[in-house]
Order: C-alpha cells, then structure tokens, then sequence
C-alpha cells in the first residue's frame, strides 16, 4: 500500500522513474501547444530571463521542447539521454524493451558494441541506436515479404 509520504517522494523526483500524472499529462500538452504557436509566431521561443529580458530559444531547441512535451502529454514516462551517453545493461535493456539477460546474450554475440568498465559492461548510445535501426529494418524487410508472399498465396 502507498502511502501519502512515498507518493510526495515519487511526484517529487520527476518524470524520470514514473509515469506522468493526469495533471501533468494536462499541462504538458496545453505546454506543447503554446510552444508550437509561440514558435511559429516568433521564428522561435522567447521568453523572460532573471533580469526579464527576453531570452530567444533557437527553433531546434523549441522543437525539443515541444517533442519532450508531446510525450508527458502521451502518458510516457521520459529520459533524456545525452548521445555520448555510456548506458548500463539494464539501461539498454529497457531502451530495446528487452530483458538484462537478453541484452547480454546480444552483447556476447557482437551484435551490439559495447565497453568493459571494471567488471561491468557500459554500451554507447549510438551503438545501441544502431542496433535498434537495423531491427526495425529487418523486421520492415520481413513483413514486406511476408505479405508478398501472402499475395503470392491469393494468386496461386
């Protein structure tokens, strides 16, 4: 059972390591949308400083915002991961939606580059985006047959 004390700790750690409540689902997707408006009305973000002068926010950077943004607004619990970042197994794992066990297998096999620190395996961001492209290739490539075939099958 959760207790009100354990609740105020999770809300208050952020995003991180839950889900976003109804209340910031709310507001990050009105968040979202004043961005996007703001931005195409200003070719970019400005907004106040400590000093209140206006601050301008890039249009790339805007364009972060609003995607990050568009994810609380969806529900989804979110990290944002640096791309020279050296993940942990279990990070990668739970990037790939694999298990610890499996992402090991993985790395044993060489399909995915990874670094030994001491005792402990470290993969690099871009090595793990890698992988995760090329599946999604190859399962594109699968099914685009498998529904060649499927044609084939209706004609025979």
């Amino acid at each position: 059972m959760t207790s009100a004390n354990d609740l105020a700790s999770d809300l208050a750690k952020g995003l991180k390591n839950r889900l976003p409540t109804e209340a910031e689902i709310h507001s990050a997707a009105h968040a979202a949308t004043a961005i996007a408006v703001a931005m195409e009305l200003d070719d970019g973000l400005r907004i106040s400083g400590q000093d209140g002068e206006a601050v301008r926010i890039a249009p790339a950077v805007g364009e972060l915002i609003v995607e990050l943004l568009g994810h609380v607004s969806a529900g989804n619990m979110v990290t944002l991961v640096p791309v020279s970042a050296m993940l942990t197994t279990q990070q990668a794992a739970d990037i790939l939606n694999v298990s610890r066990p499996h992402l090991t297998k993985l790395l044993k096999r060489g399909e995915i580059a990874f670094e030994e620190v001491g005792k402990h395996r470290r993969v690099p961001l871009p090595a793990l985006m890698r992988y995760r492209t090329q599946k999604a290739r190859k399962q594109e490539e699968a099914m685009k047959e498998l529904s060649r075939l499927g044609q084939e099958f209706e004609r025979a």
